[in-house]
């Protein structure tokens, strides 16, 4: 269910009686108030409890509507079995009443009783058959139903994630962009249940349209007394159904406090200090607290709750004594046939009993409604947003990315994360990028990857003939197809070993002999095939097959990722920042032999040693590259670069590096003899 958003005012209806909000002192103190997602879907909680009768009536065209719509895009024959069974039902509902009329005429009709059976056996024959057929279309509209339902879901799923998996990541960084996109995702499955209780209203509406038919063929007043009946009915169970969703909404504020709070006494990683720090004695009595306070603010809805009922059920019962005071003096007087005096008892008390059912349900599918809204928004907004399908092709090979006076602005950002840089990256050579937190190095990588367009500046890539493409006019499928990311915060995948390598190539067929061997460069082939399930193992605890990985050996895994997609530029940020000293030297002496095959190697790192023997250094500070040249250049020069060199250098008790700790020099790059990256 939704949860409130914050800053909204609770109703009397949502407050409790430990204060003034209903808040425990448990929650101020562990959480600061209630808690609360901070997602655009809160945003509904205010039209879900101001609806009414007239809204949902209003509403209910355009609800229908949007479920036609989705329907008719993903299965047109199962939807158009759907629509037909309902209208059969219809029918037969109305047929069934009008038979159920003719019996009741028979029967009261004057005679022998065995000769009013013998004619009331051909209604009754009637009515046996409405009721099978009745069965028959509801077998073949629940048959249909669940053709069409999963179809529905997975092709508005489908949809809404190709659509947000290819917008600009520029965009994901504006908060009204992201958050549409976010509140997206909690519609996916919304169109299978509007698509479910949209079935259920149909068949109620139809069901109590035909039965107001047959009345008021009947008899003209008897469509009144139905209405007079079913709209006091109506009021009550819209109040009641808008009483529990703000129960619901009231619980989960609750429960989500509760959940979360007892989720920490069973996690791994909070162990120390549940027993060491006594945390777990504070959590269980905040538990406590908050358990009763939920359950004192359940009896008080209970109570809300019975008075509304004893409302709207007094009044029913109001209207139903005069309208049945009513049938009562028309037959009595003989102005209605006993016989139409059954049928409407029958009839109007279906249609009440339907009402609620209706009610209720019309309820969940305009909740249902302002998710699947959420949704279309989302692919709409993905959309104006979306990365170009198309563009100019890169030069074949690619020998050189180059950028010239790049500023990048993150949106709402006062000031720019780059400003004038220009850098090259060639083929065949090892680029560093150093610089203090927050430079803008991992900014500068993600533009060199093409994942953020420069706000002013221009990035080239350059063929070994003067041709060249700038990256705004270039097919970015081409663009990421030449690069590989090693991201300090890379994706841990709860999947397979193998498929987290093998995930570094997504468009291509598994090539597990390409697995392993990008696992044997990457140094973690003999850890993976010494688990239990072997490159089957779940590296993630908690799943049958699953183990524990370390810091190091999933970074070891995420190298192996990146060397598994060949690609011919590489950007890594912070690869061995979890490695022991041994494991680190053999990393960079990877990278090192990567762009000896002829890859153009792009190292974001703090660790210097590892930059003495890169081709070239580029060094930023506040979003411009201050220093720029190789290791012997740069501390030649005496400027940012050396100071950090030396800085961490002392901490080793050294005056300059150790010969050992880095890795020896490499020899000749093949790119000067034309060698080619795989």
């Amino acid at each position: 269910m939704t949860a409130a958003g914050p800053g909204s005012e609770p109703s009397k209806d949502a407050q409790g009686s430990g204060s003034a909000e209903g808040v425990s002192d448990a929650e101020r103190e562990l959480y600061g108030g209630r808690l609360r997602y901070d997602q655009s879907f809160v945003r509904h909680e205010g039209p879900l409890t101001r609806l009414g009768f007239g809204h949902m009536a209003a509403a209910l065209p355009r609800m229908v509507g949007m479920v036609l719509r989705t329907g008719w895009r993903t299965d047109r024959r199962a939807l158009a079995g759907v629509v037909a069974a309902q209208l059969g039902q219809g029918v037969t509902a109305g047929w069934g009443l009008v038979a159920v009329n003719s019996v009741l005429t028979r029967l009261f009709a004057d005679g022998p009783t065995a000769e009013k059976l013998r004619e009331a056996v051909p209604s009754l024959v009637v009515l046996g058959a409405a009721a099978v057929a009745a069965a028959l279309l509801s077998a073949w509209s629940t048959a249909m139903s669940g053709r069409l339902e999963p179809q529905v879901e997975r092709a508005v799923s489908a949809r809404y994630y190709t659509a947000v998996t290819h917008v600009e990541v520029a965009a994901t960084e504006r908060p009204e962009v992201q958050r549409v996109l976010e509140a997206g995702r909690f519609g996916t499955d919304s169109a299978r249940s509007m698509l479910r209780l949209s079935v259920g209203v149909g068949n109620v509406v139809i069901g109590m349209a035909a039965a107001a038919v047959v009345l008021a063929s009947l008899h003209w007043v008897l469509l009144p007394m139905l209405l007079a009946i079913a709209l006091p009915k109506g009021w009550g169970a819209v109040r009641s159904a808008r009483r529990e969703y703000l129960s619901r909404l009231h619980w989960v504020d609750h429960r989500r406090a509760i959940a979360s709070l007892l989720a920490y006494l069973t996690r791994p990683h909070a162990a120390g200090e549940i027993r060491v720090h006594a945390a777990g004695s504070r959590l269980l009595s905040g538990y406590e607290e908050m358990s009763r306070q939920t359950e004192a603010e359940q009896r008080r809805l209970a109570r809300a709750q019975a008075a509304t009922d004893l409302v709207a059920g007094g009044f029913a019962g109001l209207a139903s004594l005069a309208c049945y005071g009513a049938l009562w003096w028309l037959l009595a007087s003989g102005g209605l046939p006993l016989a139409v005096g059954g049928t409407a008892v029958i009839a109007i008390r279906t249609s009440t009993a339907r009402l609620t059912s209706l009610v209720q349900q019309v309820n969940r599918l305009y909740e249902e409604l302002l998710f699947l809204t959420d949704t279309e928004d989302a692919i709409r907004i993905a959309g104006e947003n979306a990365i170009p399908r198309t563009g100019a092709a890169l030069p074949a090979p690619v020998r050189e990315v180059r950028a010239q006076e790049v500023s990048f602005t993150y949106p709402g950002a006062g000031s720019p994360s780059l400003e004038g840089v220009s850098v090259r990256i060639p083929r065949g050579k090892v680029t560093a990028l150093v610089g203090a937190n927050g430079s803008g190095k991992t900014t500068l990588t993600k533009v060199l990857a093409g994942l953020l367009l420069p706000t002013e500046g221009t990035v080239w890539w350059e063929g070994g003939a003067g041709e060249r493409v700038e990256l705004r006019e270039a097919d970015r499928a081409q663009v990421f197809a030449s690069v590989g990311l090693l991201a300090q915060d890379f994706p841990r995948w709860e999947m397979t070993a193998a498929a987290n390598v093998a995930i570094g190539a997504g468009d291509r067929p598994r090539d597990m002999e390409g697995v392993r061997e990008a696992a044997g460069e990457a140094d973690v082939l003999d850890l993976v095939e010494g688990l239990p399930h072997g490159w089957d193992s779940i590296v993630f605890k908690g799943y049958e097959r699953g183990v524990q990985l370390s810091g190091g050996q999933w970074q070891k895994l995420g190298t192996a990722r990146t060397r598994y997609r060949r690609a011919p530029f590489l950007l890594v940020d912070e690869p061995t920042s979890a490695l022991d000293p041994h494991a680190e030297i053999a990393a960079f002496e990877g990278l090192w032999s990567l762009a000896e095959e002829g890859h153009a190697v792009v190292l974001v790192t703090h660790r210097l040693a590892a930059t003495m023997k890169a081709d070239q250094i580029y060094v930023l500070d506040r979003g411009r590259v201050v220093e720029a040249g190789t290791h012997e250049e740069l501390m030649a020069r005496g400027g940012l670069y050396r100071g950090m060199f030396t800085a961490q250098a002392a901490q080793y008790g050294l005056a300059a590096p150790a010969v050992d700790a880095v890795p020896a020099p490499r020899g000749p790059s093949p790119s000067r003899h034309g060698g080619e990256a795989r």
